[in-house]
């Protein structure tokens, strides 16, 4: 069973392994630095389009965060 804890803890990894600042990708986001630091905190998790912008900003999968490929 797939649980938004274990998608919000693969996100925060891949953010906070990427080489951008939390600043940076808000930017790219056209968001407020203090969102992705909640994306960060585990206390929200982004809207679906701004899932998938995140998941092309960190050149990440999205069937990796959330947990599809084995």
């Amino acid at each position: 069973m797939i649980e938004l804890k274990d998608i919000q803890k693969r996100l925060r990894e891949e953010i906070k392994n990427s080489n951008l600042t939390q600043k940076e990708i808000a930017e790219k986001l056209g968001i407020n630095p203090s969102t992705v630091s909640k994306y960060l905190r585990l206390d929200k998790f982004p809207a679906i389009d701004t899932f998938a912008n995140i998941c092309e900003i960190l050149d990440v999968s999205a069937d990796e965060i959330l947990g599809l490929r084995k």
